[in-house]
């Protein structure tokens, strides 16, 4: 494909995911995948500008690659918060314009910046220009019924003007009145072909596609027509989907790591955060889904459900969780 200006190689990431991509999350996606790049949870620009930022900013070093995503709409603090991520260390910060809730929508965040493409790209430029990182932008096929190819095409190119070249573009478009944001995970159709053609008009630009792709073999497919792959929920229900990163995109020649030995390896850090005051919920409920579909991850998901939140929990419950998974 494309080379391009920047270095970061985004084949594949991890989807920005709220309440579901924290630090935790990362730290143990990041023990799955060393390559993969990583995003937080949307961030809106208020909360870092207004509340404590180093709450909302701060990750731990073996998380890089990571990137932080950002939800607002007024220019010269989406600029300020750019430089902020920069100043912390962050690889790449991508503005959110795929978000379809009411609440980001009331204060002009997400998808409803569909509407607005000069905003966006007036937004993106003085991101970019207040940084060195890569400046990327996420969104949807279009909203409500906005949703034809040629507005799509529209907004790319007006978007593309502001000088970013790198669109990660949910193959779905948002309905904004009517559905709820789980609703608009599903409901509106992928239409990924749309996707594969705004490569083909702009093939300049970096394109990466997100939605619904639940497996390895489908992200090679994707990638015999774009720039590289976004997965959202499966990579988190299904976290061991990420052991293969590596080896399938980045050509590593490293062993796959074992299911078991990767809930092994995130003892010395849950121990870490326990002594800092964290939950033990709050970490090991990313963990669920590390034996999906395997014998003896029913029990596992059960045991750690029923003991993680209680007070006082501790390491024990991971280690009699995994005590029922069979070898």
């Amino acid at each position: 494909m494309t080379d391009f200006k920047d270095t970061l190689n985004r084949r594949f990431t991890v989807a920005p995911m709220m309440d579901w991509t924290d630090r935790h999350c990362r730290y143990f996606h990041r023990l799955l995948s060393k390559q993969a790049v990583l995003y937080t949870e949307m961030v809106t620009t208020g909360a870092l500008i207004h509340a404590e930022a180093d709450r909302f900013l701060r990750y731990n070093a073996e998380e890089k690659p990571v990137a932080l995503q950002l939800g607002g709409s007024n220019a010269a603090d989406l600029a300020q918060c750019t430089k902020m991520a920069e100043d912390y260390g962050y690889d790449e910060v991508n503005l959110n314009v795929g978000c379809p809730s009411d609440r980001v929508q009331n204060n002009m965040i997400g998808a409803c910046l569909m509407a607005h493409p000069q905003l966006v790209a007036d937004c993106l430029e003085q991101m970019q220009a207040a940084v060195s990182i890569p400046v990327t932008v996420k969104h949807r096929l279009g909203i409500d019924d906005m949703d034809s190819y040629d507005e799509l095409k529209q907004f790319v190119e007006t978007v593309r003007q502001s000088g970013c070249n790198v669109f990660i573009i949910h193959a779905r478009k948002a309905i904004l009145q009517g559905l709820s944001p789980k609703e608009n995970r599903d409901v509106p159709p992928l239409k990924y072909e749309w996707v594969y053609q705004i490569k083909q008009e702009f093939p300049e630009l970096e394109i990466h596609i997100n939605g619904g792709i639940k497996s390895i073999e489908e992200c090679h497919t994707h990638l015999q027509h774009i720039d590289g792959v976004m997965l959202g929920r499966e990579a988190y229900q299904n976290p061991y989907i990420l052991a293969e990163v590596d080896q399938q995109f980045y050509g590593s020649d490293d062993p796959i790591i074992g299911r078991k030995q990767a809930v092994l390896d995130m003892i010395p850090y849950i121990e870490q955060q326990l002594a800092q005051g964290a939950s033990l919920n709050h970490i090991v409920r990313h963990m669920l889904g590390i034996f999906h579909a395997q014998r003896g991850g029913k029990q596992f998901r059960r045991f750690i459900s029923e003991n993680a939140h209680k007070p006082g929990a501790s390491i024990e419950v991971l280690l009699n969780a995994l005590e029922r998974v069979p070898d």
